[in-house]
């Protein structure tokens, strides 16, 4: 029986906080509750409509543009949905869309949240594979993320024609651009953030303090939805979902040392390598594994926890950290629409008022494009790096 000094443990604890990386969670945990509680949900949505709603099936569009555009602001799936959902759902449902299908468009377009920077779960991903530059992460998830959008915009474009989706409203050309230009301001967040990088201004976490300072200058200042009352209670919130990050962490850090302590990741490794010696068929029983654990499990506490067990079977193999990081978001991001502990769906079917049951068989489609696009960036790892190979 091995038996390990409680120190250690708690050592490994507290080393996981240690990080210059980690200074970017609270901040844009913080960013994402001020631009989804200062109202930008709801003039990005208006934006998307002027843009794509004119055509049949238009809403189902716009919510897609929506989520790609407001998962490069939050970083998170579930915000996204309680956001731009919360409104989006409803409409569609009014318009004509099934209550499940209205569901199942915001549900999967809201993975783009975890792919579009800044999203969280690659800053826990950064964390947990021990010193990989964010950077590079929040570059590589851009490509992935849009052609993602523009399946499920094809998708839905089939389907509207198919079911005959009703087409949404045409707005004026001044409108248009009023509506373009109040949305354009909260849009800079992600100019601040990927500009910033790309220039070298700054880094990913230092530029998740200026984007935070510039949310609060745009919602308060700006907008003016966001009074000083409201920003409290915004800090508060924050600092509740900070608290809960923090425990994970941490847990998970020690977690994490005691696995390579017993040599875990190396015994998996050698049972993969046994059913065959293929780099592809490892990478297969990778994506089995994410896939599987993804519908029973929480995608925060499955990175930290898997990725010091699975990255180094994928350096093993000649995968890129940082491409394997990406085919983890997307496993991970799909398991966040799957039952029975898919949160996304949870949430969308709570928002819709619709069974899971119901939304699972609107979904099979949905699924069967986000699997087609798994396998598509498992194996063309030139659309993870392209972009990190510009910064190099």
């Amino acid at each position: 029986m091995i038996v390990l000094p409680t120190m250690v443990v708690a050592h490994r604890m507290v080393n996981g906080l240690n990080s210059f990386t980690f200074l970017a969670i609270p901040f844009f945990i913080l960013a994402g509750q001020l631009m989804g509680e200062g109202g930008i949900s709801d003039r990005l949505v208006r934006f998307a409509d002027t843009l794509v709603g004119r055509m049949r099936g238009g809403l189902a569009q716009a919510n897609i543009v929506s989520s790609t555009m407001f998962g490069g602001i939050s970083g998170s799936s579930v915000a996204d949905i309680a956001s731009i959902g919360t409104f989006l759902i409803p409409s569609m449902v009014r318009r004509g869309y099934r209550p499940g299908y209205a569901v199942s468009v915001t549900i999967t377009s809201s993975v783009q949240g975890v792919l579009i920077p800044p999203s969280q779960n690659m800053i826990y991903y950064a964390l947990a594979a021990g010193g990989i530059p964010l950077e590079k992460l929040f570059l590589a998830g851009y490509i992935p993320g849009i052609i993602l959008g523009g399946s499920l915009m094809l998708l839905c474009w089939f389907l509207a024609v198919r079911q005959g989706h009703p087409k949404g409203e045409s707005y004026g050309f001044r409108e248009s651009i009023k509506v373009g230009f109040e949305a354009s301001i909260g849009l800079f967040t992600v100019v601040i953030i990927i500009g910033g990088i790309l220039l070298g201004i700054f880094t990913a976490t230092e530029s998740a303090a200026v984007a935070t300072v510039y949310a609060v200058i745009v919602t308060h200042y700006i907008y003016r939805t966001m009074p000083l009352k409201k920003i409290v209670t915004v800090l508060k919130q924050s600092l509740e979902t900070l608290a809960t990050v923090i425990a994970i962490i941490m847990t998970s850090s020690a977690f994490a040392f005691l696995l390579s302590y017993l040599e875990i990741p190396e015994a998996l490794a050698n049972m993969i390598f046994s059913l065959s010696s293929s780099p592809i068929v490892a990478m297969l029983a990778i994506n089995l594994l994410l896939l599987v654990l993804g519908m029973l499990m929480d995608m925060g506490v499955l990175i930290l926890l898997l990725t010091p067990i699975l990255l180094p079977i994928a350096l093993k193999i000649g995968v890129d950290p940082v491409h394997f990081g990406i085919i983890m978001m997307v496993n991970l991001g799909i398991g966040l629409c799957t039952p029975p502990v898919g949160t996304s769906l949870l949430v969308g079917c709570s928002i819709g008022k619709v069974s899971v049951e119901r939304t699972v068989r609107e979904l099979v489609p949905f699924y069967l494009v986000m699997l087609v696009l798994l396998m598509v960036i498992t194996f063309l790892p030139d659309l993870s790096l392209f972009l990190p190979g510009m910064i190099e």
